[in-house]
């Protein structure tokens, strides 16, 4: 199949299918399309297309002014002030429309100012009428989430050359991880910012972590402000020349950069944050703390909230057939996943503020973060015990600030103290032990199991309470693909053909989610990407797929695909490919430079990938098919089948790897393995019309 391994990326295509992105929240609220550059919390860029064949870009930012100010006890403002020139109608058609993220529980938007400049003269400003405070779209289908809202400005009649100006005001106050407080930023390197100041008011009293990309210097002073509270002030002026000239390569930061050019926080530590963020998660939980006496503990132990009583009859009722942990961890998963429909809320939307499980298990609906209080609930009114993971960042360097903004999704392990299974309840029709592939080598563990290292102080200083935790490397199930093929050639040389995938594994999560988030009839578009993806063209005429749902059975999918004038008959001779995926390979190491220690080669999860086709021809079609191929290693093998019978033609291609890594010094030994691979599927089967084969040979002339 295509994406065979994890470096090939076809199945993220079908992902631009989903309706799964949303704005990305942190502590501070966002507005788009006013900072595409920001970082620190909801904002959105609002990107130029670059499909445009001009250099101009849509919209220029002429002005960005940013001031944010911390205090003491986390609450924080910050004041955005814009000026955009609209430069033609795809501008005015992406500015047509301000909008502000917010949550409404901990944060207000004001926006005092929106003034339109026009070309031909004349200004106008838009009156408070002109603003509308929404639930988010996500959250419009479940109560329990409205606090988290956008506020919307409409600006009609926008035309080339306009200028627009606005500021926006954002308070935050009692943010649920108050006092503490957090925030990243990146300056823009795209071009649509000409000139961009940044200012940080930070409060002396507060121990603070800045860290500064060299390249992007600040200003610093120290002093007081009206108050005569003692500040600390940093600030940032940058000045592009224009849009086509950008910025110096010396002062641009690789795309690929994870790390912002400000980060600060009051986290010092990853301990304080996993502190922090296993309280918010396991609201009520008692601590036992060795300094108080036998009494007072048992008292705090009975006076502690209790699993609500509808909580422990629906944990009764998943497990009372279960006949160990294993089953009824899967039967609260299968449960929490399936039955308890997910908000698509980005990790963090609600500031980390959660709802008790009962509530939960009433409405029917939750988050990430909820789905874990539910999930934990349950495990413990069955005796078991549940972990959070945190994943998204990998950075366990001590260069790294510690703040929650890094994180994006949240899974969940059980199994004691081995961990045995990992859970993605959020995606609904993830496998039990199928987690999202994980690119980075470790994610955030938030230890939950006695709660005794989550709330207790110790835990800070107690080396044996570890934060970082390897994932699995695979799926708890062995990896397989089997993908068959039934077509037919007709003898106007037009193609049909049924096209059947059976899997189990990474890319089987990847098509549940696909076809699970995108409307049945959207399905063809799914179904016409993988098919383009693995090299047929055509128009996809049916789909049938299995329950995405039903995740204790390998997924299938099948479509029905035609293509007319596949074959010209007029060719001699003619030559098609096999019908079959192209087996995609890790690339083969490159060239070590001298001295050089050769690198291990990444094979990835041992898999199974099996194709067959079976091709019928018009009557009288003489074939002639290559050689099949047979390699074998001790960490892939390979074979290819060829044949035909009368009219069919089939063909079969498998590669099974077995191992997940071999070292760099057998380089030579894995390339020529990929080459035997790739020249078997670069072969062509010959075909010769019955016509053709029928005409007698044209006799010399007479002499």
């Amino acid at each position: 199949m295509t994406r065979t391994r994890d470096r090939i990326c076809v199945f993220w295509l079908l992902a631009t299918l989903l309706v799964v992105s949303g704005p990305a929240f942190a502590q501070e609220a966002g507005q788009k399309p006013a900072e595409p550059a920001e970082k620190t919390g909801k904002e959105k860029a609002a990107a130029p297309d670059k499909s445009l064949s001009k250099p101009e870009l849509p919209f220029q930012i002429q002005l960005l002014e940013t001031h944010i100010r911390f205090e003491v006890n986390g609450d924080s403002r910050k004041e955005v002030h814009t000026i955009v020139k609209i430069n033609n109608i795809l501008g005015a058609h992406q500015f047509a429309r301000l909008t502000f993220d917010y949550n409404r529980a901990f944060q207000q938007v004001e926006i005092p100012l929106v003034r339109v400049s026009h070309a031909n003269g004349g200004t106008s400003e838009l009156l408070p009428s002109a603003v509308v405070d929404a639930p988010n779209p996500a959250v419009e289908k479940f109560p329990a989430y409205q606090d988290v809202r956008v506020k919307s400005v409409r600006i009609l009649g926008l035309e080339e050359g306009d200028t627009i100006e606005y500021r926006v005001i954002t308070t935050t106050t009692k943010h649920p991880l108050a006092p503490d407080f957090w925030l990243e930023h990146t300056f823009d390197r795209s071009g649509q910012v000409l000139e961009e100041h940044y200012e940080l008011d930070l409060p002396a009293s507060r121990q603070t972590d800045v860290r500064v990309n060299p390249a992007t210097p600040a200003t610093r002073t120290d002093g007081k402000d009206e108050g005569g509270s003692s500040r600390s002030f940093y600030r940032w002026e940058r000045k592009y020349a224009s849009a086509a000239i950008g910025i110096s390569p010396a002062d641009a930061t690789p795309e690929s950069s994870a790390t912002p050019d400000i980060v600060l926080s009051t986290f010092h530590h990853w301990r304080f944050l996993s502190v922090r963020l296993a309280d918010a998660l396991t609201p009520g939980a008692v601590t036992p703390d060795p300094s108080k006496s036998r009494e007072e503990q048992l008292h705090e132990l009975e006076t502690a909230p209790r699993v609500p009583e509808v909580v422990l009859r629906k944990a009764k009722q998943l497990t009372d057939s279960a006949t160990n942990d294993a089953e009824k961890t899967r039967a609260i998963y299968d449960f929490v996943s399936a039955k308890i429909e997910t908000v698509d809320l980005p990790l963090g939307a609600t500031g980390f503020s959660v709802r008790p499980a009962d509530e939960i298990l009433g409405s029917g609906y939750a988050t990430q973060e909820d789905k874990f209080i539910l999930f934990n609930s349950l495990a413990k009114a069955a005796g078991l015990g549940v972990f959070p993971i945190l994943t998204g960042f990998c950075d366990v360097t001590a260069s790294a600030v510690p703040r929650p903004s890094v994180f994006k999704h949240l899974d969940i392990v059980g199994g004691g103290p081995h961990y045995r299974w990992w859970m993605d309840p959020s995606l609904e029709v993830a496998p039990f032990g199928l987690i999202t592939p994980i690119k980075e080598k470790f994610v955030f563990m938030l230890l939950r199991a006695n709660h005794v290292y989550l709330a207790n102080p110790n835990a800070l200083i107690d080396s044996s309470f570890w934060l970082w935790k390897e994932p699995p490397k695979g799926p708890p199930f062995p990896e397989f693909q089997k993908v068959s093929v039934n077509a037919a050639v007709t003898s106007e040389g037009d193609l049909s053909a049924k096209v059947k995938y059976t899997m189990r594994g990474d890319n089987e999560l990847l098509l549940r989610v696909a076809f699970h988030q995108t409307a049945k009839e959207k399905w063809k578009d799914v179904a016409g990407l993988l098919a383009l993806s693995d090299g047929f063209r055509g128009q996809v005429t049916s789909v049938d797929i299995s329950d995405p749902m039903a995740t204790k059975d390998p997924f299938t999918v099948g479509y029905e695909i035609t293509q007319a004038k596949f074959v010209d008959w007029s060719k001699k001779p003619v030559r098609i490919p096999a019908l079959l995926p192209q087996i995609g390979l890790p690339d083969p190491p490159a060239r070590q430079a001298a001295g050089e220690a050769a690198r291990t080669i990444e094979l990835g999860t041992p898999l199974d990938v099996e194709t067959q086709m079976t091709l019928k021809l018009p009557a009288g079609t003489v074939v002639q098919t290559p050689a099949g191929t047979s390699v074998e290693r001790d960490y892939a093998k390979f074979t290819s089948k060829y044949s035909t019978a009368a009219n069919t033609v089939t063909a079969s291609r498998r590669v099974n790897f077995l191992l997940r890594e071999i070292p760099g010094d057998r380089a030579m030994d894995y390339t020529s393995f990929v080459h035997a691979v790739q020249s078997d599927q670069a072969q062509m089967i010959t075909l010769v019309p019955a016509a053709d084969e029928a005409k007698p040979a044209k006799s010399s002339p007479k002499q």
